[in-house]
């Protein structure tokens, strides 16, 4: 039987589609009730075989889900497929995927799903994507769409997935949707009312194949973008993407920058957040939309608020962006205040977890690549730097570069921690470096024993690691986690 696809949403009848859900994480978990609950035959097929992969293909096989798991499930394609979803992780070589498209059978992600299902009247998308920085800027937009008095969420792959969102029987007023350049990859049709890109550098290649598709599909937020396309000023790529987007009649392209803005930009004019994109006058005035320290303002270390902390460069680029968007909603300024102030970061973003003997120890786990590691020493002016892990493909050269003036000292852990060191041999080569060598344990308490008696009064010793964690920890969350308990073990020494 054959479907048009393309008419079928939330109140239409999926029955007699057969549908294969590839993966079942969260957003494919989330696919694959979806479906089912719509009426279509749903298929869902996992590799994997672990205690929560088990407990989730219980409860889809209650439902009525064919769930096929284990070792081997993904090998045969299944027969009669209409329809193929895809979890992010699923690169377009996975031989299913490919074998989909041999047999011209529509392969979808969950967003590209969400997208199609929103129903009548649904909530705008404002988009946020990049190499780093996204979770924080739609935390940040969150904040700012409730200070307005908005029922709003934040999204996407920042944890609840889009589509539950969408289905959710409580409307909301508008969504902050974070989008992976997999997640992009596989939508076609999504048209936000506001989009951004914050920054790009080299992530994920060998997903991707190649800088430029990796390029690509970042870009294909701008598609369709319907008020404000946001780019970064100090990031031209962002531009570029915006320019070469098919984009809504009527839509503007919005710079953010953390210089004074020229007509048509978000910026900063001393420490005051300047509008001169969403105002009347904007030709030759500006609306101040609060000042960086109001960012993250109730963010609390120890429990003591520090009104005179200034965030670093990347995170005020962040709330720009995420000022962009919502003003591009119609957020009113002092909104945009109200919000920054009342922004909690996330654990492991540049968390300060403790001041001792005048160092201060700082979290920044989530910093997974050299780009988001590069952003966070440019944050602080002396850094002893812990860093290492699994470095994925990618080259350390151009942090070095970039950061060695303001390095104290390196330690470094992991399984990649040589090529880190070589490239502090080429570039910095006056820098003390430690490698930390634990073997299958901890590396924390040795790194901070190693690292404290580098730091001076005045630095900070910064675990901004600049790779991926598995080689050593479930997970960055669990990296930090460590880390910050070594910390405050010191603490409790001195």
């Amino acid at each position: 039987m054959t479907f048009d696809l393309a008419s079928l949403g939330r109140e239409s009848s999926w029955e007699g589609v057969r549908a294969a859900v590839g993966g079942l994480g969260v957003s494919g978990f989330a696919a694959a009730d979806t479906l089912q609950h719509l009426g279509a035959h749903v298929i869902a097929l996992d590799d994997g075989d672990d205690d929560a992969l088990r407990e989730k293909a219980t409860l889809l096989e209650i439902l009525g889900v064919d769930v096929r798991i284990g070792p081997g499930s993904t090998q045969t394609f299944p027969e009669g497929v209409d329809l193929f979803v895809t979890s992010p992780g699923w690169a377009p070589t996975t031989p299913l995927l490919a074998e989909a498209a041999a047999r011209a059978i529509p392969v979808w992600g969950e967003v590209e799903l969400a997208w199609r299902l929103r129903g009548d009247n649904p909530a705008p998308w404002l988009t946020v994507t990049g190499t780093n920085g996204k979770t924080t800027t739609v935390q940040m937009l969150e904040s700012i769409l409730r200070a307005q008095g908005l029922n709003a969420l934040a999204v996407g792959n920042v944890g609840t997935p889009v589509l539950e969102a969408v289905m959710n029987p409580e409307r909301f007023d508008v969504l902050a949707v974070e989008l992976s350049s997999y997640q992009l990859h596989w939508s076609q049709s999504i048209s936000a009312q506001a989009s951004t890109v914050l920054n790009l550098a080299p992530d994920h290649i060998d997903w991707h194949g190649g800088l430029d598709a990796y390029t690509a599909d970042k870009a294909r937020i701008y598609e369709r973008t319907q008020v404000a396309a946001v780019y970064n000023v100090q990031d031209p790529v962002t531009e570029h993407m915006v320019e070469e987007a098919e984009v809504v009649e009527g839509c503007r392209a919005i710079g953010f920058t953390l210089g004074i803005p020229a007509a048509g930009m978000i910026g900063l004019v001393d420490d005051a957040i300047a509008d001169r994109a969403f105002i009347p006058g904007r030709i030759s005035s500006a609306a101040e939309l609060g000042s960086i320290r109001d960012i993250g303002l109730n963010a609390a270390v120890g429990g003591v608020h520090d009104a005179d902390r200034v965030p670093p460069p990347h995170v005020v680029a962040n709330a720009l962006a995420a000022a962009a968007l919502a003003r591009a909603h119609g957020v009113e300024a002092r909104s945009v205040r109200d919000g920054l102030r009342s922004f909690t970061p996330d654990a492991h973003r540049i968390a300060e977890v403790a001041r001792i003997d005048g160092v201060t120890w700082v979290d920044d786990s989530k910093a997974t690549n050299a780009h988001a590691a590069q952003a966070s020493i440019q944050g602080f002016e002396h850094v002893v730097w812990v860093a290492g892990g699994l470095a994925k493909g990618a080259s350390f050269d151009e942090l070095v570069v970039a950061v060695r003036d303001r390095l104290r000292a390196v330690v470094l852990i992991g399984a990649d921690r040589s090529l880190i060191a070589e490239s502090l041999r080429r570039h910095a080569p006056d820098v003390p470096v430690v490698e930390v060598d634990t073997g299958e344990t901890d590396p924390m308490d040795r790194v901070v024993e190693v690292a404290a008696p580098l730091a001076r009064q005045g630095d900070t010793v910064l675990l901004a690691p600049g790779c991926a964690s598995m080689d050593q920890f479930r997970n960055y969350s669990a990296r930090g986690d460590s880390f910050a308990a070594a910390v405050h073990r010191l603490r409790d020494q001195s």
